[in-house]
C-alpha cells in the first residue's frame, strides 16, 4: 500500500476530489458575448481614433507655434539691428526676453491642455465601456444563476 505522502497517491486523491466537485453550469449566451466583444472593439477603435486626433491636434499646434516663433525671431532680429543707444538696446532685449518667456510658458500650457483633453476623452470612452461591460457580465451571471441547470 502506498504512503499518504507519496506524490502519485496525492495526485490521484486530488484528481478524484476535483472530479467529484460540482460547479454550477454557466454556459454564457454566446451571442451576448459576441455582441459585447464587438462593442468592446468599437469602443477601443473610437478611443484610438480620439487619441490619434488629439496627437494630430498637438502636432498642428506645435507647428503653428514653431512658425510663430520663427516669424517673431525675424522681427526681433530686425528690431535689434536698428541703431539705438546701448541702454535702449538692453531694455529692448530684456523686454523681448520677457515676452518670449511668457509666450513659451503659454504655449506649453496650451499644448499640455490639448494633450490632457485628448487623453481625457479617450479614457472617458474606455471607462464608460468598462462600466457597461461589468453590467453585462453581472447580467449574464444573474441569468445563468436563474436558469435551470
Amino acid at each position: 500500500m502506498a504512503e499518504a505522502s507519496d506524490p502519485a497517491t496525492i495526485l490521484t486523491e486530488m484528481t478524484r476530489r476535483f472530479t467529484e466537485m460540482r460547479f454550477p453550469t454557466m454556459i454564457p449566451d454566446s451571442s451576448a458575448l459576441l455582441a459585447a466583444h464587438r462593442r468592446n472593439m468599437e469602443v477601443l477603435s473610437n478611443a484610438n481614433r480620439l487619441a490619434l486626433e488629439g496627437a494630430q491636434a498637438v502636432a498642428r499646434r506645435h507647428m503653428e507655434i514653431m512658425q510663430q516663433t520663427m516669424t517673431e525671431l525675424s522681427e526681433h532680429m530686425r528690431e535689434l539691428a536698428a541703431p539705438e543707444t546701448p541702454q535702449a538696446k538692453a531694455a529692448r532685449q530684456a523686454d523681448l526676453v520677457k515676452k518670449s518667456y511668457e509666450r513659451a510658458v503659454a504655449n506649453i500650457r496650451d499644448l499640455s491642455d490639448l494633450i490632457q483633453r485628448s487623453n481625457g476623452e479617450a479614457l472617458s470612452v474606455l471607462s464608460e465601456r468598462f462600466k457597461e461591460a461589468m453590467d453585462e457580465v453581472r447580467g449574464l451571471l444573474e441569468k445563468s444563476e436563474h436558469s435551470p441547470s
